[in-house]
């Protein structure tokens, strides 16, 4: 008697159509795959990182129709007709930085820098959502986006003066 199972086939690609830092994008993937990957791998914007690959960690945060997610736990599949920003995204129509950007640099919120783009996602998202009443509010609703090197002093202190200064 033979008791092996049969071979698993792999799943249909399925095709996605969604926006990504304001451009269309176009990519068939395997319904298994995350956002993180079909970032990462298919579309070369590595600026989003993997981290935990868990969503603990908050390295791989971007937004989808204007909420921050963690895009390793997110199904590509999940984003189809709609639109996701990347740290890619959010630099000015010349290429500046955004404020939030420079503000991270201006109060030396990052040290080896891995953490820093999902930081700054959380930190946008953290300011639109209102969240920046003071520093108490700031570091709960950042408390998803974990820094191993500890560079939570400017971390808050770059929002609290983003906010301040864009009158989030």
């Amino acid at each position: 008697m033979d008791n092996a199972l049969p071979a698993a086939s792999a799943p249909a690609a399925v095709d996605l159509a969604f926006t990504v830092n304001g451009s269309p994008a176009k990519v068939a993937v395997d319904p298994r795959e995350s956002l993180l990957d079909v970032l990462r791998e298919r579309l070369d914007l590595t600026g989003t990182k993997k981290g935990c690959d868990h969503g603990q960690c908050g390295a791989c945060t971007v937004h989808v129709d204007g909420r921050r997610v963690v895009s390793c736990l997110t199904a590509a599949v999940q984003v189809d007709g709609r639109a996701v920003t990347t740290i890619e995204g959010v630099e000015g129509p010349d290429g500046e930085l955004h404020p939030l950007q420079q503000a991270f640099i201006d109060h030396d919120a990052l040290q080896c820098g891995y953490c820093t783009p999902g930081q700054v996602m959380s930190g946008l998202a953290c300011m639109a959502e209102g969240h920046t009443r003071d520093d108490a509010e700031i570091r709960e609703y950042m408390s998803g986006n974990l820094c191993r090197c500890g560079a939570y002093a400017g971390i808050v202190a770059a929002i609290r003066e983003t906010a301040r200064r864009t009158g989030h």
